[in-house]
């Protein structure tokens, strides 16, 4: 089961996502939050598997509420999934260069939101697709020149940079298997020796890293 804490400051909001996530046979909702501050206290109290976040809320809003969360040794598997009403909003970009993995608009469908925290829940990133160009590329692009590229960069074998490029452009492990002619299994080996190398936690963190470092460029194919 994935068990799975809600934050949203309105209420109907909350009982719908709770409805929605705890008919699913895989999904159950061990807590709900109004605001930050009992996100954060709820995380700790429940270990949930994802943590649905919005990103306006009272005390304490959903950005500092995930770097809490996330900065926290026991809940270092929880994954937070942060959905906004927003499709360009910086606040966004900071909850994921906080550890967040992922954001889903709030008119998203029904399918997707559920879609979306089995997707985080197993490890993967999730970036709505409509908007993830616009938000990520134009933010790095914002941010580079106070970012220093990590120098483990360089640590990274060519075809590990290469895969790191590939996941920048949005392709999961399948279609990076694809386009480079090798097993899935492979990918997964390059992708999971990159996060270790970067230090980083998911495929967001992975994106981010690629465009503010430079390694991809805004508008690259």
């Amino acid at each position: 089961m994935i068990r799975v804490v809600i934050a949203d400051d309105q209420t109907i909001v909350r009982a719908g996502f709770a409805a929605l996530l705890g008919a699913q046979e895989d999904i159950t909702v061990v807590g709900e939050a109004g605001d930050g501050a009992e996100a954060v206290d709820l995380a700790r109290r429940h270990r949930p598997d994802v943590m649905v976040m919005d990103v306006r809320m009272p005390r304490m809003d959903g950005i500092e509420a995930t770097r809490r969360i996330l900065a926290d040794p026991g809940t270092e598997n929880l994954r937070v999934l942060i959905l906004t009403t927003f499709d360009i909003d910086e606040h966004v970009y900071d909850a994921l260069a906080a550890g967040a993995s992922g954001f889903l608009l709030k008119d998203a469908t029904a399918a997707d939101l559920v879609s979306a925290v089995r997707i985080v829940a197993r490890g993967d990133a999730l970036l709505a697709p409509q908007v993830t160009a616009r938000l990520v590329r134009e933010f790095a692009r914002q941010r580079r020149s106070r970012i220093t590229p990590p120098a483990a960069l360089a640590t990274l074998t060519a075809r590990e940079n290469e895969v790191l490029i590939l996941m920048a452009g949005g392709l999961s492990n399948a279609e990076i298997a694809t386009h480079l002619v090798v097993s899935e299994h492979t990918v997964k080996t390059h992708v999971a020796r990159v996060f270790t190398k970067l230090t980083l936690r998911d495929r967001a963190q992975a994106v981010m890293l690629a465009y503010e470092s430079g390694l991809v460029t805004p508008g690259q194919p």
